[in-house]
C-alpha cells in the first residue's frame, strides 16, 4: 500500500558527427534565432530530456520561416542534418519518436527538401554499412521510417529497390554467420533476433508500400529482390535449427509475398489450398514460384512449416465479408482440416501452443466469412457440423492442458464456436437458447464433474451468450454446487469467475424484467444465501477461498448486499459463536466487514463499529479461538481502500490488545498474514501522517475542523507517536529469554516492517516515528542475542533489522567487547553443532560493518592489515573488513585441514571444518560486486580454492565409500573392528590419515579408552588420542564423522558455486579486472564432476548439485566460447561413460545412481530455454534408447543409469512442458523395464513409472488414490500421448491372453500392475465423441480378462481399472453381463479365481453406480432392482454350497451394497427389497451361515477374516431392516446382537460394536430416547457384562465408548446384578483400567470413570436441592451417602487426571484429560463449595494450565474449552469480560489464572492457596540442579533427541500469574499469613538467586553466544526467583501497590541489566 516511485525514463542524448557540428556552427546566426542555432544548442546539451524540449521547437521555427516563401540553404542543410540525427538515434530512444512526431508537422513547403535529405541520408547508410553486426541498426532505421513517419516512408518508397536488395543481402549474410557460429548461444541469440527483425521489416514493407500492388515486370530488380526474399523465407520456414518465432514469421512472409506477387488474385486461394494439402501441380504454377518455393511444393513439407503456412494463410489473407468468394470458403475448410491433422501429430509444447493460437485465429476468420457467406458454408459450420464437432473435441481434450496459455485458447475457440453457430442460424431467426445444439451442449456440460476446469470456462461462455435464466432452469442449485467445490485451490479461480459471470448476468436479467426493487430478494436468495451458509458452516479452506475470491466480487457487483448479510449474521452471531475448527457467524461477519472495507464499501472502521458491529464484538474477534476470525478482524482494522485514511484511537487500542495475545502463532500462514496486515497499518500511519503534517502547516485557527480530522492534526500525530512507541515496547518485550520461535519471528518481522516503513528521514522530510529512538543499549543487546537461536529465520530477521538501524547506532565503541565477540564467532565456527556455524556467520557479517574491527583483530591475523581503496568509504570499509575476516578464517581453516589430514576422527570431534567454510561463503555473499581491492583478493581466492580442494580430498573417501553412513560401526567386539579394517584399507586415500588405519570399538563408558582398544585389536595403530576442545577424551561416533564429512562437502560445493556466481572472471590471466581465471573455472567444473559422479551420500551430492547449477548457469551466459562449450563436453563425456559400462568405471550404480542424475540435470536445466534445447533432445533420445529393452546382458548398468536419470529429468519442474514429448517413450521404457529379470532394472523402472504418473496426472491432491482430481479422460490422455494407445492396448492384450493358463501354470506378468494403474486413472467423458479414433472400448474386454489372474492384487486392480472405462448409464447392463458369466450351482467345472475376479468387477461397478448423482432417480432404482434380480439367480455363491470363503465374502459384499442402495419404497409403498423377496434370501443366508451354526475353521483358512466381516455387515443390515419394519416388536430378526457380541471372533464383535456405537453416539448427540431403536433399549447390563469379560483391546475400547454414550442412571444401578460389582467397585475397576491399559483404552476408561463421578456429583446436587426445598432429612442422609460413596475414590481419580496430562504421553491421553476436566469443571474446578481439598483442586487447575501450554494445537484448544466452561459458570462469569466467548489458548491462559484467583477469594482460601501459587511462580517442581549439571557436562550428542516444547513460554505464564497475584493481593482484604507459612519459599528463592549469581560468574565471556542454552535457562530461573522475592517483599509490606510487574518483560533494558551484571553496556 506504499507509494510506488515512478520509474525514471532514461533518454540518451543525441549527437552529430564533427562535420555536421562544424556546419551548424558556420550557419548559426549571431542572435541565435535561426534553425542552425537551435540545433547547435540542442546537440551541445548532454541531457536527453532537455534536448526533447529543443526538438519540439523545430517546427514552430520553420513555420515562421515559411512565411518568407523560400527555402534558404541554411534550412536545407539543417534538414539534412536532422535526417542524419534521426537515423543515428537508437530505435528505443524517446528522442527518435519525438523527432518523427515533430517532422510529421513540417510545413508542406519544406517537404520536398526534407524528403530528399532523408532519401540521400538513407541511401548513404544503405551503401556504406557493410559490417554484419551493424546491419541491425540499418534495418531498425528502415522499420522506424515505416512507423507513423511520413518523411521516412517517402524516403523508403524512393529507395524501394535498394532497401529490398539490402534486406536480401543482410538476411543471407546473417543466416550464414549464424550457421557458422552454431553452439555459441550468446552470439546466435543476437543474430537470430536480427533475422527476426529483418523478416518483420520485409513484411512491413510489402504491407505499407503501395508500389507492390503493381508488380508485373518479372525482370525488374525489385521483382528479383522479392523472389530472392521469398526464397530466403521459404528456407527459413523449413529450417528447424532456427527459433520457432523466425519460422512463424517466415510463414507469414511467404503467404504475404505470394499474395503480392501472384496473378491473377482470384486464384491465390486455390494455390494456397494446394500448398496446404501438399497437392501442388507443378505444371500449373509459375516457374518463379516453383523456383522460390520448391521445398513447399512437394509432399514432404514438415509439420512446423505446414503449421506456419496455415498461420500465414489466416493472418495475411483478407477474410472480411467473404471477399475471396467460394474459393476462399474452400480454403477456409481446407485449412481447418490440415490443422486437425496436425493436432493429432504435433506433440512439442511450443508447436502445440502455436497450433492452439492458429485454431483460435481460424475461428475468428470463420466468423468474418460467415457474416456474408453462402448457405452451404453455414451448413458446414453450424453446431451440428463435422468441423464444429472436431473443434469441440479439441476443446474437450485440451481444456485441462498443463499450459495456461493453451487452456485460454480453448476458451476463445469455444466462445467463437457459439458465435459461429449463432451466425449460421441468423437467417432462420431461431432462439439461440432453445436451439437443439445449444441445449444439448448445456446439458452435457452440466453433467460433467465439477473437477473439470474446462467446464467453468465453457459455462461462462454459454452464460454470456444465452443468459443465466436457462441454466438456472436446468440446474437450480448451481450456485451451491459451485461454492461446494471452492475448497479446492486449483479450481477456485475458475469457479469464482464463473459465479461472477452468472450473478452479473442474473442481476441484469432481473433488473430488466422487474418493475420495482423486489428483484433484489430473489437475487439475494440465489447468490447470497448459499454464500452465508458456506461462511458459517463450510470447511476452513472453502471459507477462505470463498471470501477471497467470491465475496469481494459479489460486493463489487452489489454493495447494498452488505447490509443484508450483516443483518442476518448479527442475529445469529450469539448462537453460532464458532470453535477452533469453525468460524461461526461472528467469523462470517468479520470476513464480510473486512472485505467490504478493503474494497471501499465501508468508509472506516469506526463507522463500522458504530453502525454495524459493536467494539465488544471486534474485541471478541481479535481473540477468537479460530485463527481466521482473528485475522479477518485484524484485517478489518488494518486494511482500507484509502492509504491516507486516519487511524482512529479505537483502532490503535484494539491493535495493541491484539498484539498482546497473538504473536505466538504456530501457523506460518497466520504469522505471515498478521505481519502483512500490520505493515499495511504502518503504511497507513506513515502516509496519513504526511497528510496531517501538511494540514498542520496550512491550518489556521479560523478554519473549521473538516471530516478528515475530527481533532487537531498535532493531537493525531502525537497519538501516532505514542502508539508506535507502545507497539515497539510490546514487541521488544516479546523477545524475552525463552520466548518461542513463533513469537520471535512475529516480533522481529513486525519490527523490521516498522524500520522499513519509517526510514531515517532525509533532508526536510518529516516522519512521525523512528524506531532507533526507542532502542537503547539493552534492546540492542536483545537483538544481538536473537542471532543465537536455533532457527535461521530468526537470525536473518534480527540481522536485517540491525542493518536497517542507523549505522552510527550499531557501532561498537569498546574494542575489547568487539574482540570478545569476534573470538566467540571463531569458536562457534568450529562447533560440532551445525546451527552454531550459522550463528557465527551472521555474527561475523555484523562485525564486518564495524569501523573498529581492523584494530581489534591484530592478534588474529598473521598478515598485514588491508588498506581501504578509494571510492565510497562505507563500501570500501566493508570490503576491507570482509577481506580481513576471510583471511583470518582461511588461515584457521588451512591449519585445521592440515590437522585433519593426520586424523579425521580428531577433526570430526574437535574442529569440524565446515563451519569455517560456511562463514567464508556467508561473508562473500554479502559483498558488493564492484570490488576495489582486486589485487588483494586474487591471492586469497587462489588460496581459498586450493584449501577447498584439500578439504574435499580429506573427507571425500567417506562420502564416496559404498556405505558412508556407518564407517565407524557401533560394535562391541574386536572381530567386527578387524573386519572393518579391510574395508578401510580398500578406500584409504593416503597412508597418513589415521582415520583409515583404525577401527573404533565402543565400550559401555563415556570416554574412548585407547589402551583397551590396543589390547583388543593389536593390529590397529593407536598412536593418537582423540581430544575434545577442552582437552578431554571424547567419544567419536559414525554420525559425527559422517556429518563432518558431508557438511564439509556441502559447504565447499556452495562456496565454489558462490565464487563462480559472485566473482568476475578474467578472460586472460593478465587481465587487470576479474578474479577467476578460465583455468580456475574449469578446475571447479572438474571438481563438481568428480564429486557428483562418485559421491554416495545424498546430502553431499544434492548440495554439490546446488553449487554446480550456479556454475553451469554462469557458463551458459559466458562470452568465452571455450567455457560456453564446457557443459556440452561434460554431457557427452558422461553419456559416453554411461553407455560404455566399463567395469572400472567409478559411477555409482546403486542409490538410484547417486549424483549422476543430478549432474545431468544441472547440465540440461541450465540450457537456455528460448533456444532449440538441442542438448535435451539428444540426451533424451540417448537415454530412452538405453532404457529400452535389449538382449545384451552387458546393458544392465547403463539401463539402470538411464532409467534413474530419466526419472530425475521428468521430476524437474524447470524443464516444464519441454519434456512432455518424451513422456510416452519414458512410460514405455518403464512398463517394459518392469518385466526385466534384473531386480535393479525393475526397481528403477518402478521409480520412473511413479514419477511419470505424477507428471501426467498431477501431484496427489487427496486421500483417494484414484481421485478425479488426479485423473483425465481417455480422449485427453490418448490425444496428448497417442503413441501409448496402441502400446497399452497391445501390452494389455498380451497380458490378458496369457493371464490364466489352461495348464494351471502361474503367470505373474509384472507389467500388468503398471498397465492397470495407468488405465485406472482414465475415465470416459460425456463430451467424448461416439466415433472417436481413440475410443476406450477396446480396452474393456482385456481388462475383464485380467480379472482372471491368479494374483489376488491383480484381480483387484483389474476391477478398479474397469470402472472408469464403463459409462455410467452402461454400468447396469455390464453388471448383468458379468453376473450371467458366473457358474450355476449345478456346474461341475469352474475356477474360483475367475469367479472372484468377476465378482470384484461387479462390486466396484455397483459401488461406482451407487455413488453417482443418479441415485435419487427412478431410473436408478429400477436398474438396481433388475441387478438385484440377476444377483438372486447366483445366490448360491453366498451359501455353503460355495466352498471358497473369499468369493463368498465378495458376493455377500455385493448383497450388502444392494441393501444400502435399494432403501426407498416402491410404488405400492413396500420397500423394493422386500417386494423382490430379497430380505428373505438374506435371512436364509444368515440362518444357514456359520454365525448360527458355529465355525469349524481356524484363521489359517484363506479369506476367513474377510468372510466374517462381510457376513457380519450383512447380518447387521438385516437386523436394522427388520427392526425398522417391526417397530417395537422386533421379533423376526435373523440373528440377535447379543449373539453377534458373543462370537469368539473379534472381527465379528468389533464390527457389531462399531455399528452399535454409531447408533448410541447419534442418540447421545441430541436425539435422546427416540433416537435409539427399541432393540437397544435397556441394554446397559449386556454391555457391563461384555466390558468385564472382553479381552480384545479394540472391542473393549468400543464397549467403554458405548457405556460413556449411555446415561449412567440406566446401567449404573445394574452393576451389582450383572457383574457382581457395586457402583463404587465398578468405578475402581474403571480407574484401574485407566491406570494400567494402553493409551486408547486408558483414555476411554478415564472418560467413563469421570462420567460416573460426574453422575454421582450431579445426583448429590439434585438431592441437596430437594433437601433445601423440602427440608427432608431423608434427602440429606441420601446426599451424604452418595457423596461418601465417591469421596474415597476422588483422590485416585485426581491422580489419574494428573498423570494423563504429562507431556510425554500420547495426544489421545492428554485430549481425554482435557475433555474430562471440561466435563467436570462445574463440580471440581469452579464449584462455589469445593468438593475436593484445596491441594487437589489446585492440582487440577495446574493440569488445565499445563494443557494450555501444550505444543499441540488440538490439546490447547481442548484445554481452552475447559477454561470457557469454567468462565461461564454463575459464580465466575463476572471474573472476565469474555465469559461467554470463544477464545484462543493464548488469552485462555491469562483468563484461567484470573478465574482461579477470583475463586480463591470466593472460597476464602487465599491464605493456604497463596504459597501454592507462589511455588508455581518460583517453579518449585523444576530442579535447579539440572541447570548446574548441564553446565558441567562434557559434550552432549550431536543430535540430542529430547522432548522440546516450541510453543510454551515460561516467562509469559509467570507474567500472567504475577499480574493476577499482585492484583489480588492489592485489592483483597485477606488475613495476613504467618511468617513461617512463607518462610520456605523465601529461603528457596534467596538460595536460588545466590546460586544463579554464582553460575553466571562461571559462564565464559559472551556466554549468550557460546553457552546460549545454559545462559537462557539461568536467566529464566533468575526472573522467576526475583518475581517471587518481590511478591514476598510486598507481602511483608516492603513494596507499595504501584510496584511494576516484571522488569525483564516490561522493560527489556532493565531486564538485561538485571540478568547481565557483568555486561555494563551492550556496545
Amino acid at each position: 500500500m506504499g507509494v510506488k516511485k515512478k520509474k525514471e525514463t532514461q533518454v540518451t542524448s543525441l549527437t552529430v558527427c564533427h562535420q555536421d557540428l562544424e556546419t551548424l556552427r558556420s550557419l548559426a546566426d549571431v542572435e541565435g534565432k535561426n534553425l542552425a542555432s537551435l540545433l547547435l544548442h540542442c546537440v551541445q546539451l548532454t541531457d536527453g530530456v532537455s534536448q526533447i524540449h529543443y526538438v519540439k521547437q523545430i517546427v514552430p521555427l520553420l513555420e515562421k520561416a515559411n512565411k518568407n516563401g523560400k527555402c534558404d540553404p541554411t534550412i536545407r542543410s539543417c534538414l539534412d542534418i536532422l535526417a542524419g540525427i534521426y537515423l543515428s538515434l537508437n530505435l528505443k530512444n524517446p528522442l527518435k519518436k519525438v523527432l518523427a512526431s515533430s517532422l510529421n508537422d513540417l510545413p508542406e513547403f519544406f517537404l520536398t527538401e526534407a524528403t530528399q535529405s532523408f532519401t540521400s541520408r538513407l541511401q548513404e547508410e544503405l551503401n556504406t554499412t557493410t559490417d554484419l553486426y551493424s546491419y541491425r541498426k540499418v534495418i531498425d532505421n528502415i522499420s522506424s521510417c515505416m512507423e507513423n513517419f511520413d518523411l521516412g516512408r517517402s524516403g523508403v518508397n524512393n529507395l524501394l529497390e535498394n532497401v529490398l536488395h539490402y534486406l536480401q543481402k543482410s538476411l543471407i549474410e546473417i543466416s550464414e554467420e549464424n550457421r557458422k557460429l552454431a553452439g555459441n548461444h550468446i552470439v546466435q541469440t543476437q543474430l537470430m533476433n536480427d533475422l527476426l527483425v529483418g523478416i518483420r521489416v520485409s513484411v512491413m514493407l510489402v504491407q505499407k508500400v503501395q508500389g507492390f500492388q503493381r508488380l508485373h515486370l518479372k525482370s525488374s530488380p525489385t521483382w528479383q529482390s522479392m523472389c530472392g526474399l521469398l526464397s530466403i523465407f521459404t528456407k527459413f520456414l523449413s529450417d528447424d535449427d532456427l527459433l520457432q518465432t523466425i519460422q512463424s514469421t517466415s510463414g507469414l512472409a511467404v503467404i504475404l509475398f505470394i499474395k503480392a506477387m501472384f496473378h491473377p488474385p482470384e486464384k491465390i486461394a486455390d494455390l494456397i489450398s494446394s500448398l496446404l494439402l501438399r497437392s501442388v501441380d507443378h505444371t500449373s504454377i509459375p516457374e518463379w514460384l516453383l523456383n522460390c518455393c520448391r521445398s513447399l511444393c512437394g509432399a514432404d513439407v514438415s509439420q512446423s512449416a505446414l503449421l506456419f503456412l496455415c498461420q500465414g494463410t489466416l493472418t495475411m489473407l483478407d477474410w472480411q465479408d467473404g471477399r475471396m468468394g467460394p474459393s476462399g470458403e474452400a480454403l477456409l475448410l481446407d485449412t481447418v482440416r490440415v490443422l486437425f491433422t496436425l493436432s493429432s501429430q504435433i506433440k512439442e509444447s511450443t508447436l502445440e501452443m502455436f497450433l492452439s493460437r492458429i485454431l483460435a485465429s481460424w475461428t475468428n476468420s470463420a466468423i468474418q466469412v460467415l457474416e456474408s457467406s453462402s448457405p452451404s458454408l453455414k451448413d458446414r459450420l453450424n453446431g451440428n457440423s463435422d468441423v464444429v464437432r472436431r473443434l469441440l473435441e479439441y476443446v474437450y481434450t485440451h481444456w485441462e492442458h498443463p499450459l495456461d496459455a493453451l487452456r485460454h485458447q480453448t476458451k476463445t475457440i469455444f466462445r467463437n464456436i457459439l458465435q459461429m453457430h449463432q451466425l449460421a442460424l441468423q437467417e432462420s431467426g431461431s432462439d439461440l437458447a432453445a436451439d437443439g445444439f445449444i441445449f444439448q451442449l448445456t446439458e452435457s456440460l452440466l453433467r460433467l464433474e465439477w473437477h473439470s476446469k474446462g467446464k467453468y470456462t465453457c459455462l461462462g461462455c454459454l452464460v454470456d451468450y444465452i443468459g443465466i435464466e436457462h441454466i438456472l432452469a436446468l440446474a437450480k442449485t448451481i450456485p451451491s454446487q459451485i461454492l461446494e467445490v471452492m475448497g479446492d485451490q486449483s479450481l477456485v479461480p475458475y469457479a469464482s469467475d464463473l459465479l461472477e459471470t452468472m450473478f452479473k448476468s442474473h442481476k441484469s436479467c432481473l433488473k430488466s424484467q422487474a418493475v420495482d426493487s423486489t428483484w433484489i430478494d430473489k437475487w439475494h436468495e440465489t447468490w447470497v444465501s448459499p454464500l452465508l451458509f458456506i461462511l458459517c458452516e463450510g470447511n476452513l479452506d472453502q471459507k477462505s477461498y470463498v471470501i477471497d475470491y467470491y465475496l469481494s466480487k459479489l460486493l463489487n457487483c452489489n454493495p447494498e448486499s452488505l447490509s443484508y448479510m450483516v443483518k442476518i449474521l448479527q442475529t445469529s452471531a450469539d448462537a453460532k459463536t464458532g470453535s477452533y475448527d469453525s468460524r461461526g457467524a461472528l467469523g462470517a461477519l468479520m470476513a464480510c466487514l473486512r472485505t467490504a472495507r478493503a474494497h471501499g464499501h465501508l468508509q472506516s472502521a469506526t463507522d463500522a463499529w458504530r453502525d454495524l458491529v459493536s467494539s465488544a464484538r471486534i474485541k471478541q474477534g481479535l481473540i477468537h479461538q479460530h485463527c481466521q476470525v482473528r485475522i479477518d478482524t485484524l484485517g478489518l482494522l488494518c486494511e482500507s481502500n484509502r492509504s491516507t485514511e486516519i487511524v482512529s484511537t479505537e483502532e490503535m487500542e484494539c491493535i495493541q490488545f491484539f498484539i498482546t495475545y497473538n504473536l505466538n502463532s504456530q501457523s506460518p500462514g497466520v504469522r505471515q498474514q498478521i505481519c502483512s496486515l500490520l505493515k499495511k497499518l504502518f503504511c497507513r500511519i506513515q502516509e496519513s501522517s504526511q497528510v496531517l503534517y501538511k494540514l498542520e502547516q496550512s491550518k489556521s485557527k479560523h478554519e473549521p475542523e473538516n471530516e478528515l480530522t475530527r481533532q487537531h492534526p498535532s493531537v493525531s500525530l502525537q497519538q501516532y507517536k505514542n502508539f508506535m512507541s507502545s507497539i515497539c515496547n510490546s514487541l521488544f518485550e516479546a523477545l524475552f529469554p525463552g520466548s518461542s520461535y513463533p513469537t520471535r519471528f512475529s516480533a522481529l518481522t513486525i519490527l523490521g516492517s516498522i524500520a522499513e516503513v519509517f526510514p531515517v528521514p532525509e533532508g526536510r522530510v518529516q516522519t512521525v516515528y523512528q524506531l532507533s529512538h526507542d532502542i537503547d543499549v539493552g534492546r540492542f543487546q536483545t537483538l544481538m542475542e536473537c542471532l543465537t537461536g536455533t532457527f535461521e529465520e530468526v537470525k536473518i530477521l534480527a540481522f536485517d533489522l540491525l542493518m536497517k538501524l542507523p549505522k552510527t547506532f550499531v557501532q561498537f565503541q569498546d574494542s575489547e567487547k568487539l574482540q570478545g565477540l569476534f573470538q566467540a564467532a571463531l569458536e562457534l565456527s568450529t562447533s560440532t553443532k551445525p546451527y552454531d556455524c550459522v550463528t557465527a556467520s551472521y555474527l561475523l557479517n555484523f562485525l564486518i560493518w564495524q569501523n573498529a574491527l581492523p584494530s581489534s583483530l591484530s592478534a588474529y591475523l598473521k598478515t598485514q592489515r588491508v588498506a581501504c581503496g578509494d571510492g565510497d568509504k562505507s563500501a570500501a570499509l566493508v570490503e576491507s573488513n570482509t577481506l580481513i575476516v576471510i583471511k583470518c578464517l582461511l588461515e584457521n581453516l588451512e591449519e585445521e585441514v592440515s590437522r585433519a589430514e593426520n586424523s579425521l576422527l580428531q577433526a570430526a570431534a574437535s574442529f569440524p571444518m565446515y563451519g569455517r567454510v560456511h562463514c567464508i561463503t556467508g561473508a562473500l555473499r554479502k559483498l558488493a560486486l564492484n570490488l576495489q581491492l582486486v589485487n588483494e583478493w586474487r591471492p586469497v581466492v587462489e588460496k581459498l580454492l586450493v584449501t577447498s580442494y584439500r578439504l574435499s580430498a580429506v573427507v571425500s573417501p567417506v562420502i564416496q565409500s559404498s556405505s558412508p553412513e556407518g564407517l565407524i560401526p557401533m560394535d562391541t567386539d574386536a572381530e567386527s573392528a578387524s573386519r572393518l579394517q579391510t574395508i578401510l584399507n580398500e578406500i584409504q586415500p593416503r597412508d597418513t590419515n589415521d582415520y583409515f588405519n583404525r577401527a573404533k570399538i565402543l565400550k559401555e563408558c563415556d570416554s574412548f579408552d585407547l589402551e583397551d582398544l590396543s589390547a583388543s585389536v593389536p593390529n590397529i595403530d593407536t598412536s593418537a588420542e582423540i581430544k575434545g576442545k577442552e582437552g578431554k577424551t571424547c567419544d567419536v561416533t559414525a554420525q559425527m564423522v559422517l556429518v563432518c564429512c558431508w557438511r564439509s562437502m556441502k559447504e565447499v560445493a556452495l562456496l565454489l558455486g558462490s565464487l563462480c556466481q559472485l566473482l568476475p572472471m578474467r578472460s586472460v590471466p593478465e587481465s587487470p579486472d576479474g578474479l577467476l581465471t578460465v583455468e580456475q573455472v574449469k578446475e571447479i567444473g572438474d571438481y563438481f564432476k568428480q564429486h557428483l559422479l562418485q559421491s554416495r551420500h545424498r546430502g553431499a551430492f544434492e548440495l554439490a548439485y546446488t553449487g554446480f547449477v550456479k556454475l553451469t548457469e554462469i557458463l551458459n551466459r559466458c562470452p568465452d566460447l571455450s567455457l560456453q562449450k564446457l557443459p556440452e563436453e561434460w554431457l557427452w563425456n558422461v553419456l559416453e561413460e554411461i553407455r560404455c559400462s566399463d567395469p572400472s568405471s567409478k559411477l555409482c550404480a546403486t542409490r538410484r545412481s547417486a549424483g549422476i542424475p543430478f549432474y545431468i540435470q544441472a547440465l540440461l536445466a541450465s540450457e537456455p530455454k528460448k533456444g532449440k534445447m538441442d542438448l535435451l533432445k539428444i540426451t533424451m533420445k540417448e537415454l530412452i534408447s538405453l532404457a529400452g529393452p535389449t538382449d545384451d546382458s552387458q546393458s544392465t548398468v547403463p539401463k539402470v543409469h538411464a532409467l534413474n536419470i530419466l526419472r530425475a529429468l521428468f521430476r524437474d519442474t524447470r524443464l516444464g512442458e519441454i519434456i512432455t514429448p518424451y513422456i510416452a517413450d519414458g512410460a514405455k521404457a518403464a512398463i517394459l523395464g518392469f518385466t526385466s529379470p534384473v531386480w535393479a532394472v525393475r526397481n528403477s523402472s518402478t521409480l520412473l513409472f511413479s514419477t511419470l504418473i505424477t507428471r501426467i496426472f498431477g501431484v496427489k491432491r487427496g486421500k483417494d488414490e484414484l481421485s478425479k482430481k488426479n485423473r483425465m479422460t481417455g480422449s485427453e490422455f490418448f490425444s496428448r500421448f497417442p503413441e501409448l494407445y496402441p502400446f497399452l492396448l497391445k501390452q494389455l492384450e498380451t497380458v490378458a491372453n496369457t493371464v490364466d493358463s489352461d495348464t494351471g501354470e502361474l503367470n505373474h506378468h509384472p507389467s500388468m500392475f503398471l498397465l492397470l494403474l495407468v488405465l485406472g486413472r482414465l475415465y470416459p467423458s460425456p463430451m467424448d465423441g461416439a466415433c472417436s479414433a481413440l475410443s476406450m472400448a477396446p480396452f474393456i474386454p482385456f481388462i475383464m480378462r485380467c480379472g482372471c489372474s491368479p494374483v489376488y492384487r491383480s484381480r483387484e486392480m483389474a476391477a478398479r481399472a474397469l470402472v472408469p472405462f464403463v459409462m455410467m448409464d452402461e454400468i447396469p447392463d455390464t453388471i448383468r453381463t458379468l453376473l450371467a458369466k458366473l457358474p450355476d450351482c449345478t456346474d461341475q467345472c469352474f475356477r474360483q479365481n475367475h469367479i472372484h475376479g468377476t465378482l470384484l468387477q461387479v462390486f466396484h461397478l455397483l459401488q461406482a453406480f451407487s455413488d453417482s448423482k443418479y441415485r435419487m432417480n427412478t431410473y436408478f432404482q429400477q436398474e438396481l432392482a433388475d441387478v438385484a434380480v440377476c444377483t438372486k439367480a447366483k445366490i448360491w455363491l453366498a451359501k455353503r454350497q460355495n466352498p471358497c470363503l473369499v468369493t463368498r465374502a465378495v458376493y455377500i459384499d455385493i448383497l450388502f451394497l444392494l441393501t444400502c442402495c435399494l432403501d426407498k419404497p416402491s410404488k405400492d409403498n413396500r420397500p423394493v427389497l422386500e417386494h423382490l423377496g430379497f430380505w428373505e434370501e438374506v435371512r436364509r443366508i444368515i440362518l444357514g451361515s456359520e454365525l448360527i451354526t458355529g465355525f469349524s475353521y481356524t484363521f489359517t483358512v484363506p479369506g476367513l477374516p474377510q468372510y466374517l466381516q462381510s457376513l457380519t455387515k450383512l447380518a447387521i443390515a438385516a437386523v436394522w431392516a427388520v427392526a425398522a419394519q417391526a417397530g417395537e416388536q422386533a421379533r423376526d430378526v435373523p440373528i440377535s446382537f447379543s449373539r453377534l457380541l458373543e462370537s469368539s471372533f473379534p472381527e465379528v464383535r468389533l464390527l457389531t460394536l462399531e455399528a452399535l456405537l454409531e447408533r448410541f453416539s447419534a442418540a447421545a448427540s441430541g436425539l435422546g430416547e427416540k433416537g435409539l431403536p427399541p432393540l437397544l433399549w435397556n441394554t446397559g447390563g449386556t454391555f457391563l457384562m461384555l466390558a468385564v469379560k472382553e479381552s480384545h483391546p479394540e472391542c473393549l475400547c468400543k464397549i467403554l465408548k458405548i457405556l460413556h454414550c449411555m446415561d449412567p442412571s440406566e446401567w449404573l444401578p445394574q452393576t451389582e446384578r450383572c457383574v457382581h460389582l457395586t457402583p463404587k467397585e465398578f468405578l475402581i475397576w474403571t480407574m484401574d483400567i485407566a491406570s494400567n491399559e494402553r493409551s486408547e483404552i486408558q483414555s476411554e476408561a478415564l472418560r467413563l470413570a469421570s462420567k460416573v463421578i460426574a453422575h454421582h456429583m450431579q445426583t448429590c446436587e439434585e438431592i441437596l436441592f430437594h433437601y433445601r426445598l423440602l427440608q427432608d432429612t431423608e434427602y440429606s442422609s441420601l446426599c451424604y451417602t452418595t457423596r461418601d460413596l465417591v469421596a474415597p475414590n476422588l483422590k485416585q481419580w485426581v491422580q489419574l487426571v494428573l498423570s494423563s496430562c504429562e507431556d510425554h504421553l500420547p495426544t489421545k491421553s492428554r485430549l481425554a484429560a482435557a475433555e474430562v476436566l471440561t466435563s467436570t469443571a462445574p463440580f471440581f474446578l469452579t464449584n462455589p463449595h469445593p468438593i475436593l481439598g484445596l491441594q487437589d483442586t489446585l492440582a487440577l487447575w495446574k493440569c488445565v494450565l499445563t494443557l494450555l501450554q501444550s505444543e499441540e494445537q488440538v490439546i490447547r484448544d481442548a484445554a481452552t474449552e475447559t477454561v470457557m466452561t469454567a468462565m461461564s459458570q454463575e459464580n465466575t462469569c463476572q471474573s472476565t469480560e469474555f465469559a461467554f466467548c470463544r477464545v484462543d489458548a493464548s488469552i485462555a491462559l491469562d483468563l484461567a489464572l484470573a478465574v482461579l484467583c477470583d475463586l480463591l477469594q470466593q472460597w476464602d482460601q487465599l491464605a493456604p492457596g497463596l504459597p501454592v501459587l507462589l511455588g508455581w511462580l518460583l517453579g518449585e517442581g523444576d530442579d535447579l540442579t539440572v541447570c548446574v549439571e548441564s553446565m558441567h557436562q562434557v559434550e552432549d550428542y550431536l543430535f540430542e533427541k529430547t522432548e522440546v516444547n516450541f510453543w510454551a513460554e515460561t516467562l509469559i505464564f509467570m507474567k500472567y500469574l504475577y499480574k493476577h497475584l499482585f492484583r489480588l493481593l492489592s485489592k483483597s482484604s485477606w488475613r495476613p499469613l504467618s511468617p513461617e507459612r512463607l518462610c520456605h519459599l523465601q529461603r528457596t528463592a534467596s538460595e536460588q538467586c545466590h546460586l544463579l549469581s554464582q553460575l553466571f560468574r562461571e559462564l565464559p565471556p559472551a556466554a549468550e553466544f557460546l553457552k546460549t542454552v545454559e545462559f537462557t535457562r539461568l536467566r529464566i530461573r533468575e526472573e522467576r526467583a526475583l518475581a517471587c522475592l518481590r511478591l514476598l517483599a510486598f507481602l511483608e509490606g516492603k513494596e507499595g501497590e504501584d510496584t511494576p510487574v516484571l522488569r525483564a518483560l516490561d522493560s527489556p533494558a532493565a531486564g538485561n541489566q538485571l540478568t547481565l551484571p557483568r555486561t555494563e553496556t551492550a556496545c
